[in-house]
């Protein structure tokens, strides 16, 4: 069963001047647990969800900023859905062509829908949560997640999220009957 991970993006980055991929770029807790836990990438692919660069597979390269979700940002991002390009054009008069929207990512990660997601983890704080289960109705109704996928939320101390995105990625093995 194919299985997707979201997280949220780190206030704390690799400060590298050069763009690097997201997975190397952010360095908190649950970034540094998951290179840990599934230094192949085998386990699950990895999405994330930025203030800065919304949706995106953890393998896009991105430079490094310094952007922080609010609730406004959130609720735009949840009324924008599948269509809104992120990052938003430096000016309002400028032409919405930065970015790149949600849609077209999940669509990437599921080769068109051809693979659609069985298994999806959510983690991050509680506005994270909110845009990325948001977003999950929105790959639903676009084929790239299944109806009737199970859906996985990590949220509240950082020491209990930690034992929990480990546990979830390492469930794969444990239900192949491997070494986790």
């Amino acid at each position: 069963m194919a299985r997707l991970l979201i997280l949220a993006c780190s206030a704390t980055k690799r400060p590298d001047a050069e763009r690097m991929p997201a997975i190397a770029r952010y360095d908190g807790p649950l970034w540094r647990t998951l290179r840990a836990a599934d230094p192949d990438g085998r386990r699950a692919r990895v999405a994330f969800l930025s203030a800065h660069y919304g949706f995106r597979d953890a393998t896009t390269p991105i430079a490094d900023y310094d952007a922080r979700l609010t609730r406004d940002l959130a609720d735009r991002m949840i009324a924008g859905g599948m269509t809104t390009r992120w990052p938003r054009p430096p000016s309002p008069r400028r032409p919405d062509t930065y970015g790149i929207h949600a849609g077209a990512e999940i669509a990437g990660l599921t080769r068109h829908g051809a693979e659609p997601f069985g298994e999806i983890a959510l983690v991050g704080g509680q506005l994270y949560l909110a845009v990325m289960q948001a977003f999950v109705r929105g790959f639903v109704d676009r084929g790239c997640v299944r109806g009737d996928a199970r859906i996985h939320i990590i949220n509240g101390p950082i020491g209990r999220m930690r034992q929990n995105l480990r546990s979830w990625l390492c469930e794969v093995d444990s239900a192949r009957g491997g070494l986790s």
